[in-house]
């Protein structure tokens, strides 16, 4: 069964203003997608654009991660960093509240 995502994001794509991209692909991975269009009912185009846009999303993830790490390493040290008794405090307190995993039976 398709995604609902996937569904909704094909229909709300036919509103918006459509560019051609030509991309050759490997004969192992267009195949793959034709398959996937066919168990799916959707079409191809539909399956490529919905995994580049969440490829495209993912990159900028990973690029907000990486500004907002690279700004916390610039400010530790500084007036911005946490109070060094409070992170202690805080990390006390999340040991000494935290319970352990909850670990699920393997069948």
């Amino acid at each position: 069964m398709p995604s609902v995502y996937v569904m909704i994001s094909w229909h709300t794509y036919k509103e918006l203003k459509m560019k051609n991209f030509h991309l050759p692909l490997p004969e192992p991975t267009y195949a793959q997608l034709r398959a996937e269009a066919e168990r799916t009912r959707i079409p191809a185009t539909s399956l490529a654009r919905e995994a580049i846009d969440l490829w495209l999303r993912e990159q900028k993830r990973k690029s907000r991660h990486e500004e907002i790490a690279a700004w916390a390493l610039e400010m530790s040290e500084s007036d911005f960093d946490l109070d060094k008794d409070l992170e202690s405090a805080g990390i006390e307190h999340l040991l000494e509240t935290s319970r352990p995993p909850v670990r699920r039976k393997s069948k």
